[in-house]
């Protein structure tokens, strides 16, 4: 996988302490990105999902959040991290809805296995600075309950 960072004790990408990784390559190029370094494809660096988790692992958290960039667009390495993390709390951002995700046979297993989907591009006219976790209004989030609905 193309990953950016891993960032550790992170306060504003889901609730406690949480380990953030984020993935490169993002095909939304929402205008006013808070992160538009992530567009590139070829940003960051190759990991494997083994040297992911060793790194979550030595940062101590078992919550754990997948941002980008667009991880969906890297979705069979999101899929094999997501079932790696099996036991931990993730929270995981994209720019697509929901619903754009559920014809996808390997997108619907990724969402069976999170704990919370922010979903929905930022678009910078919704902006809201009181707002938690999300940047704009038209952004859901999504608990394990309300996912299981849209799986079912």
């Amino acid at each position: 996988m193309r990953l950016l960072q891993i960032l550790a004790d992170s306060v504003v990408d889901g609730p406690g302490l949480r380990t953030v990784v984020f993935f490169a390559g993002c095909p939304h190029h929402c205008p006013g990105c808070h992160n538009p370094d992530s567009w590139a494809v070829e940003g960051g660096e190759d990991c494997s999902v083994e040297q992911v988790i060793e790194q979550i692992q030595q940062m101590g958290s078992y919550r754990v959040t997948i941002s980008g960039g667009e991880p969906f667009l890297q979705q069979q390495a999101l899929s094999e991290l997501v079932h790696a993390l099996t036991g931990y709390d993730i929270y995981l951002f994209t720019g697509y809805r929901i619903e754009q995700l559920l014809d996808d046979t390997q997108a619907r297993q990724i969402l069976s296995q999170v704990d919370c989907l922010i979903d929905g591009r930022y678009i910078q006219r919704l902006h809201d600075h009181s707002l938690a976790i999300r940047g704009s209004t038209n952004q859901r989030i999504l608990n394990r309950e309300q996912l299981r609905r849209f799986l079912e």
